[in-house]
């Protein structure tokens, strides 16, 4: 009887407590619902005027004046009854607007959707296509065709009459795909559209994909049928056989189709990117536009930009670039041509670190642009009229970012983002140049969005400054403390990571340690910018999360990153191992108590961090991991790790599942069996190996869940939470 009395007059003093105020630590339902979550500005798309933009809201197109934001108009005002718009694009004259709808997704950037043609000056509304779901369709230029791809063959419609012609008829699934990307090349070079209008609206340039060598994936999906069925796609995995992949130019007057000869000696190559340059392209006696080919080696150490007649096919280097491990990334920034036809310039990390080098178009190198110790993380554009590239560094410092500006001559920097807000900076610019928009966090400030100005950076107008969220966190919240450290590992290497602690932080107890990490080539996880993960529900149960990024992470210049090359997972667990040993060694940490967890390349190193370091690691949680990079795909995985043909070592020395017997501390190993990306296949072996070495763990699979676990994504990371606060 007093006990239940004791505990009423408890709960009427903590309500009392609550009601004057009083603040509680965040757990994961904050984090799950994101009410942490910053707000941000999305879907602006600048149009060419430099003065306006456009966004999506509830199915209407909105155009609005930059420099106050007011509603000038509605470009297309959805009817009633009309399907929810996912997607839209304007011509460049603004008079016809594409919609998407009943989006269907297909791999991580591909999809399927209905598509409509509003025309503004008539008002007529109607489907691009009446014959079946389109994919990745666009307007030509001019405004006056759509191309689309459906059943892996290309297509064009007229818009003024609606007329269908079919551009390619040899597309197959499982053979020969026209117009999109395969699998390998959606995932790794990151586009799902694998055409190209001309400027001139004259002609298409198209990627040509023979997959028939490529061997199959077969993925079971139940979905609660009573039989399961299999899903079947052409996966390449490391050191097999990829697509043959050819670049083929349409052109509308005459209804011809050339190849472009890539200049090689071999098919057994990549094509990561195309491009129209400007009229002229290399010759002053040529018209029109000029086809880049951005070209690699299966090696990808090798990388070559050539420049195409589309009418002929014909091509030669315009540029080229060897490595003697391998050629970053290509993507849409490594090459920038100019919209006056005057050069080009580059992205390339020649002298060690990642800077920007102008060229003409003879390829002939007119000066660097930027230099220094430090590395050009974005660029965003180029200013023909002022002469000026806009651009994102780490200079300063690896953990944070920077907007500059500076002459295409390499003079005349200046720092277009806010000295006194030191975090992370990134800008989007439209036409003309005239206005930015920067977006800027840091560990402590949530997303602040300002319109500012291209000439010196002054602010015109906030966007958005999360003031809502700030008031509420220092309303109801006592947040954990983010705190940035460094230390040198046993072979002399700083590395860099952070801390979270709470509030209350005792330096005087011993507190239980997770690691959370990714590690994998180019990443970062130790940056100074706002977000909160799961992980941080921790620090309420007692626990400090720390991260750590070891070699083979970015921003630190091409020998720290490409260190790791040919041997990943060699170096990246050594410094996770040393970093967890520095660790042990703080007065408020147990040695004995600390665990790591990792998602993917982070699954990989979380498993082989408790088996190799099982003396230090007591715990470790691994999500969708690889455990043999033999089961990975050709482009990322011979990217850093070259083909096993030629480095057996590399794939098996740091494969976890020869080394399942070491295990000794908790495992919570989990994967979903839809997973396109890193196969459950990873984790049917490494279940398999600890089996037969007699281990004890945990292991959760969950039906029909692709790489990010989709709708399971909840009951994982509650689960984890739970294995941590419990096992550690």
């Amino acid at each position: 009887m007093k006990r239940i009395r004791y505990m009423i007059v408890g709960v009427a003093v903590l309500g009392a407590v609550q009601a004057a105020g009083q603040k509680r630590q965040i757990g994961y339902d904050d984090i799950a619902a994101g009410r942490l979550a910053a707000r941000s500005v999305y879907g602006l798309r600048p149009m060419a005027d430099g003065e306006h933009y456009t966004t999506l809201s509830n199915g209407h197109v909105l155009r609005w004046r930059y420099a106050d934001g007011t509603l000038v108009d509605t470009v297309f005002r959805r009817p009633a009854g009309f399907p929810a718009v996912t997607g839209y694009e304007l011509s460049t004259d603004g008079t016809q607007v594409l919609l998407a709808t009943g989006r269907e997704p297909i791999y991580r950037h591909s999809s399927r959707a209905e598509y409509y043609v509003y025309d503004r000056s008539t008002g007529d509304l109607r489907a691009l296509s009446p014959n079946g779901k389109q994919q990745e369709a666009t307007l030509s230029p001019d405004g006056r065709r759509a191309a689309f791809v459906r059943d892996n063959d290309l297509f064009v419609v007229d818009l003024a009459d609606g007329k269908e012609r079919r551009i390619t008829h040899d597309g197959r699934r499982g053979a020969v795909i026209n117009g999109i990307p395969d699998w390998v090349y959606e995932e790794e070079y990151s586009f799902s559209r694998a055409y190209e209008w001309s400027p001139e609206s004259d002609a298409i340039a198209f990627y040509r994909f023979d997959e028939s060598g490529v061997r199959e994936y077969s993925m079971n999906t139940f979905r609660g049928g009573l039989y399961p069925t299999n899903y079947d796609f052409k996966y390449p995995k490391a050191g097999e056989e990829n697509s043959t992949v050819g670049i083929r130019v349409y052109r509308f007057d005459g209804d011809t189709t050339v190849g472009v000869d890539l200049c090689q000696e071999t098919t057994d190559t990549y094509v990561p990117r195309i491009e129209w340059t400007a009229a002229g392209g290399r010759s002053t006696e040529s018209k029109g536009s000029k086809l880049a080919v951005h070209w690699l080696n299966r090696r990808q150490n090798h990388y070559r930009i050539l420049l195409a007649d589309p009418t002929t096919g014909s091509a030669s280097v315009l540029y080229e670039e060897r490595n003697p491990r391998y050629v970053e990334r290509i993507n849409n920034e490594t090459a920038t041509f100019l919209p006056d036809g005057a050069g080009f310039v580059v992205k390339s990390e020649r002298d060690g670190w990642m800077h920007l080098y102008r060229y003409d178009m003879t390829g002939r190198l007119l000066n660097r642009v930027t230099e220094g110790e430090w590395e050009v993380t974005a660029l965003y554009g180029i200013d023909p009229k002022s002469g000026r590239i806009y651009y994102q560094s780490t200079e300063g410092s690896p953990l944070r970012r920077r907007v500059y500006s500076v002459g295409l001559n390499g003079r005349g920097k200046r720092q277009l983002s806010a000295d006194d807000e030191a975090g992370m900076h990134d800008g989007v610019f439209g036409p003309g140049y005239r206005y930015w928009i920067d977006y800027f966090s840091n560990a402590d400030t949530p997303t602040v969005v300002t319109l500012r100005r291209t000439t010196d950076g002054r602010t015109v107008r906030v966007l958005e400054d999360n003031a809502a969220l700030r008031n509420r966190i220092q309303a109801e919240y006592t947040l954990p403390r983010k705190e940035f450290f460094t230390f040198t590992t046993p072979e002399g290497v700083t590395l860099n990571g952070y801390w979270l602690k709470p509030a209350d932080f005792d330096s005087t107890r011993r507190y239980r340690v997770l690691m959370t990490q990714y590690s994998g080539p180019g990443s970062q996880q130790v940056a100074d910018r706002w977000g909160w993960s799961w992980e941080a529900a921790l620090v309420r149960e007692g626990i400090l999360v720390a991260c750590v990024d070891g070699r083979g992470t970015g921003f630190r210049g091409e020998e720290f990153r490409k260190c790791t090359y040919g041997n990943l997972g060699g170096l990246e667990v050594q410094d996770q191992i040393a970093a967890a040993r520095y660790l042990g060694t703080l007065p408020y940490v147990d040695p004995a108590r600390i665990g790591i967890y990792g998602w993917s390349f982070g699954g990989f190193m979380a498993l082989n961090c408790i088996l190799k370091g099982n003396e230090v690691f007591a715990l470790a949680v691994a999500v969708a991991p690889v455990t043999s990079w033999r089961f990975y795909d050709t482009i990322y995985t011979e990217l850093y790790n070259g083909l096993p043909q030629d480095n057996a070592a590399g794939y098996d020395d740091n494969s976890p599942i020869f080394f399942a017997d070491r295990l000794k501390g908790k495992l919570l190993l989990a994967h979903g069996t839809g997973d396109d990306n890193v196969h459950i296949q990873n984790s049917y072996e490494m279940i398999e190996q600890l089996v037969r070495a007699g281990k004890r763990f945990e292991w959760a699979i969950y039906p029909d869940k692709n790489h990010g676990m989709g709708s399971s994504r909840d009951h994982l990371l509650r689960r984890a939470i739970e294995f941590v606060a419990e096992e550690l």
